[in-house]
C-alpha cells in the first residue's frame, strides 16, 4: 500500500502535535503537514505557512500535493467550514461538517439541541437583550453560570459567585464584547455540583466507538482557584469512573446525542466530546465539544494501542463498525506548562531548556504546543507552552513521573499545576 501523504488543519497546539506523533507511528503513513505548527510538529513534519482559516490555500496546497488525508482538529476550522469545502471538491477530509460542529460553536444552538432532545443537563436560558439578561440574574441563586455564546479560546465561561461579579461578567461579555461577536448571545445557567469529567466518542456518522474516561484541571491555580484557562493537566482513564457508569453515561448522553444529530440531517463524523458533571442526580451535560480536547487529547494518544491511521480512514469511509479500538492497560497524564501571566497577558520569546532530558525519562512524552524555532532554539510562543505526557500502571506513578520529568525543564516565568490528579485520587479513596 502507498503511504498517505496527511495534513493537520488546526491551532498548532499540544493537541496537533500529539495527533501527528501518533499518525506517525503508523506504517501507512507518509509526509505528515501542518498548517499550523510549533516546533514539535517541526521535527516530524513540514509546518505550513498557511492559515488553519485559509480554506482556498489549503484547498490548493492538498491538491498540489496529492495530499491523500486531511484532519480539521480544532474548534475554529470546523466553525469556518473547511470540511464542507474540502468535500465539495472531493477531497478526503476527517472532521464534522460546519452544520454538525455547531453543537459545540453555538452555545445557544447546543442547549436548545439538549432541549429538544430531552438530554440531561442544567436548567439555562439564552439572551440576545443585555438588560433582559441582568434583569434575569437579580432574580437568580447563587453561583451563577454564564457563557458567551461562541467561540472564547476556553475562556467564554465564567462561574460567578456573586451578584457584582455576574454584573460585571454580562458587562464584559454583551457590553465590551471582550469575546467580540462570540458575546452577542449568552446562556445562562444553574451551576451543577459534582466531579467534572471528558467523554470522548468517534463517530463516523452511522455507528460510534467511546473512548476511556479523562479529566481536565480547567482552572489556572492549585485548588481549582483563578481564572479557567484551555485546561492545565488531564488524567485517564479515571479510578473513579465505574464501567456502569460508562454504559449510563453511553444510553443517557452518547447514543441519543448522535441519533439526534442524525435525525435533525446533520449526522456527526468525528470526535464529539462531552463535558459532563457527576451530580447527585447522575451524569448531566455541560456543553458539548465537536473534536478532541485538549490536553485530553494528549493523553487519549498515549493510552491508544492500535494504528490511528487505520482509524480515522475508516471512520471517513463510514467503516468504522469494522475497526476494534485496543486500548493500553495502563494510566496516562498530561501536564500544561504554561507562559507567566497567562490566562491574561504573557510574554513570548523565551528560550526554553531541557525538553530533550525531560523526554529520556522512562514513559514521557513531550508535546509542544505554543512553542517556535528562533534562532535554532525553541522558544514560547504561547499561553500553553508544553505537555508533559507520562503512563504507568497506577495513577500515583504516573504523576509522579510528568512532575520528575518538569523538574528538567525551564523557561523564565513558568508556572504550572502542582495538584492534577489530585482530586481524583481522594474520590477513589471515598468511593
Amino acid at each position: 500500500m502507498q503511504k498517505q501523504k496527511i495534513l493537520i488543519v488546526g491551532s498548532g497546539g499540544g493537541r496537533e502535535h500529539a495527533i501527528g506523533w501518533k499518525l506517525a507511528q503508523s506504517p501507512n503513513a507518509g509526509e505528515i503537514f501542518f498548517a499550523s505548527g510549533n516546533a514539535g510538529t517541526a521535527k516530524m513534519g513540514t509546518n505550513l505557512e498557511i492559515k488553519a482559516d485559509d480554506i482556498t490555500s489549503l484547498i490548493e496546497f492538498a491538491k498540489k500535493e496529492s495530499i491523500n488525508l486531511t484532519l480539521a482538529t480544532s474548534d475554529n476550522v470546523l466553525a469556518s467550514g473547511v470540511v464542507d469545502e474540502f468535500k465539495k471538491v472531493g477531497l478526503k477530509i476527517w472532521g464534522p461538517t460546519k452544520a454538525a460542529s455547531q453543537i459545540e460553536w453555538s452555545k445557544t444552538f447546543s442547549k436548545d439541541f439538549m432541549r429538544r432532545h430531552n438530554l440531561p443537563t442544567a436548567k439555562f436560558e439564552t439572551f440576545n437583550d443585555y438588560g433582559q439578561a441582568k434583569k434575569y440574574i437579580a432574580n437568580h441563586s447563587l453561583p451563577i453560570v454564564i457563557k458567551a455564546d461562541g467561540l472564547a479560546f476556553g475562556k467564554g465561561v465564567v462561574i460567578c459567585q456573586s451578584q457584582k461579579e455576574a454584573e460585571k461578567t454580562l458587562e464584559d461579555i454583551m457590553v465590551k464584547k471582550i469575546f467580540g461577536d462570540s458575546g452577542n448571545e449568552v446562556v445562562i445557567e444553574e451551576f451543577l455540583i459534582g466531579p467534572e469529567i471528558s467523554i470522548h466518542a468517534l463517530s463516523d456518522g452511522k455507528s460510534y466507538k467511546i473512548f476511556p474516561s479523562s479529566q481536565d484541571h480547567k482552572r489556572i491555580g492549585d485548588g481549582d482557584k483563578g481564572l479557567n484557562t484551555g485546561g492545565m493537566g488531564v488524567i485517564g482513564p479515571l479510578p473513579f469512573v465505574s464501567k456502569e457508569m460508562m454504559e449510563r453515561i453511553e444510553k443517557e448522553i452518547v447514543a441519543p446525542a448522535l441519533k439526534g444529530m442524525s435525525d435533525d440531517g446533520t449526522p456527526f463524523e468525528g470526535i464529539l466530546y462531552p463535558s459532563l458533571m457527576l451530580t447527585a442526580d447522575g451524569p448531566k451535560i455541560i456543553e458539548f465539544n465537536a473534536r478532541f480536547g485538549d490536553p485530553e487529547c494528549q493523553v487519549y494518544m498515549r493510552l491508544l494501542d492500535s494504528d490511528l491511521l487505520e482509524i480515522i480512514n475508516a471512520c471517513v469511509d463510514k467503516k468504522l463498525e469494522k475497526v476494534e479500538i485496543e486500548w493500553k492497560n495502563v494510566f496516562a497524564c498530561n501536564i500544561a506548562l504554561a507562559s507567566g501571566g497567562y490566562p491574561g497577558n504573557y510574554e513570548k520569546g523565551r528560550l526554553i531548556s531541557g525538553i530533550d532530558k525531560a523526554g529520556l525519562e522512562q514513559e514521557i512524552v513531550v508535546f509542544h504546543a505554543g512553542t517556535t524555532i528562533k534562532d535554532g532554539k525553541t522558544v514560547t510562543n504561547g499561553g500553553r507552552v508544553l505537555g508533559v505526557s507520562a503512563t504507568g500502571n497506577t495513577l500515583e506513578k504516573t504523576l509522579g513521573k510528568a512532575y520528575k520529568a518538569i523538574e528538567k525543564i525551564s523557561f523564565e516565568g513558568m508556572q504550572y499545576r502542582k495538584d492534577i490528579g489530585k482530586k481524583a485520587l481522594s474520590l477513589k479513596k471515598q468511593r
